[in-house]
């Protein structure tokens, strides 16, 4: 059985001092996931969920990886920002707490956004944080891709998550039904084929965008008159 990665020292007072020193009971960090489609408020959610747990004395860690920004930060479109820690492909979350921990610093959670874009190992990773970390890890982002396919950090904590939740905040298509699907438009047209992420943005001017779609006109491809 594998031994609980110890926090800022192997001593007792050390363990306590990266377990249960927030008032939680050991053993019941759990792994959330929070998905819905572009505009739907994941990044204000998750930026909301930080400061609700800073709030009550909980230390923790942002993470994002190609957030719109291109930046270490996590933006949202209505406005906020908060400085990140840019998941990159060789980055171990577990060594990113075990870090901080030997620096003495406390981690009771961790905040990861746009986490369909991580690599399947990071969702391993965040799965062994809960289990031998007893650290909550709230992970947020995109269900599907622009073909409508599941991405394969997002199966994945669909797979492992102790919760998953669609976000409720509901976005529209141009036709005023539920926008249920991402869709990739370049030169106008919705595309179909191509690499699986590709920055864009929302802008009607942008090279490549990206528009949400009911699935009606999602699969008919049609963007509206707009």
């Amino acid at each position: 059985m594998a031994r609980p990665l110890p926090g800022p020292d192997d001593t007792r007072a050390g363990c306590a001092a990266a377990r249960g020193v927030d008032g939680r009971p050991l053993h019941a960090a759990a792994l959330k996931f929070f998905w819905g489609p572009m505009d739907c408020g994941k990044s204000t959610m998750a930026l909301q969920m930080n400061y609700n747990h800073a709030r009550q004395g909980r230390r923790g860690l942002v993470t994002t990886r190609i957030d719109r920004s291109l930046g270490p930060q996590v933006t949202t479109r209505i406005g906020l920002a908060h400085s990140a820690i840019e998941v990159t492909d060789g980055l171990d979350l577990r060594d990113l707490v075990r870090d901080a921990w030997a620096e003495g610093l406390r981690v009771d959670y961790l905040i990861c956004d746009e986490a369909s874009f991580y690599d399947l190992e990071h969702i391993e990773q965040m799965a062994e944080l809960v289990d031998n970390y007893d650290v909550d890890v709230y992970a947020f982002g995109l269900a599907t891709d622009f073909r409508s396919c599941l991405f394969p950090a997002a199966r994945r904590l669909f797979e492992l998550a102790d919760s998953v939740a669609r976000i409720q905040v509901e976005v529209l298509c141009w036709c005023g039904r539920e926008g249920l699907l991402n869709a990739r438009v370049v030169g106008g047209r919705v595309a179909r084929e191509g690499e699986q992420v590709v920055i864009g943005d929302t802008a009607n001017s942008a090279q490549v965008r990206y528009r949400v779609l009911c699935r009606r006109h999602y699969r008919a491809g049609d963007l509206g008159g707009r």
